[in-house]
């Protein structure tokens, strides 16, 4: 996962997943234009292992936040690299490139940020792509290839659904909780390969939850902090364990 090399950026001219599109309209009056991307919603599942009392996470890296990371820093001094907790991406200097360069095996590695830059962690999502399926159907395939829980999807409890990336795309996303036990464990998950998915399941203490939400050194979706708190506020009492340290 943390082997990133032959690097080049070149223009998006059709895409199975994005369509840039631009729409005109007027507004009390005033001719407006914005431009936004046409995508597919999708799902997301906070998993809770009730043998092992913990979150079950996924880390991937995340080319999109790693060019984010590279924009930030290319004009940058050089600066030393930060730990972040459990491995998590680090923050490192890169000389200025520009787009579309390439950058091999041979080239200095000060060109680029490290590939820890671009790995984050996520609750357990996938697209809505599947049009026969429902959306919990959809949510349990997930939760199966990427964490290698089988679930049925009558015990995933919907949380809420609500619009991602406003400015940009305006999809989305409904997200489901499951409570699964090491019984419901039946492979290591990480991913479909055929799709070209390289997942690792991270656990996360539920006592170490709060914590680990609120760390801005741990790169992590919003999904990830609001279900935790979600957790906090409906259903720590149950297990009489407080997700505060």
């Amino acid at each position: 996962m943390e082997e990133i090399n032959n690097i080049e950026v070149v223009p998006c001219t059709e895409s199975d997943y994005l369509k840039p599109l631009r729409v005109h309209y007027n507004q009390n009056g005033t001719k407006k234009s914005w431009d936004f991307m046409r995508t597919h919603d999708s799902v997301s599942v906070l998993i809770f292992n009730t043998t092992s009392h913990c979150f079950v996470l996924v880390k991937q890296f995340r080319p999109a936040v790693y060019m984010c990371e590279w924009e930030r820093t290319k004009t940058q001094p050089p600066q030393s690299a930060e730990k972040i907790e459990e491995g998590a991406a680090e923050a490192a200097a890169a000389s200025e490139s520009q787009e579309g360069q390439s950058a091999s095996e041979g080239e200095s590695s000060s060109q680029w940020p490290p590939a820890t830059a671009g790995i984050t962690y996520e609750l357990c999502a996938g697209l809505v792509d599947k049009p026969d399926l429902s959306l919990e159907e959809i949510a349990r395939q997930e939760v199966l290839e990427e964490c290698g829980y089988d679930v049925p999807a009558s015990k995933l409890k919907r949380i809420t659904s609500y619009r991602s990336g406003v400015g940009v795309t305006g999809s989305k996303q409904t997200m489901f909780y499951a409570e699964v036990s090491d019984d419901n464990c039946v492979s290591a998950g990480g991913g479909e390969p055929r799709e070209g998915e390289l997942i690792e399941v991270v656990k996360v203490p539920l006592h170490e939850a709060m914590t680990f939400a609120y760390d801005e050194r741990i790169p992590k979706t919003m999904g990830v902090i609001f279900s935790f708190i979600w957790f906090h506020n409906n259903m720590s009492p149950k297990y009489k364990i407080s997700t505060n340290v």
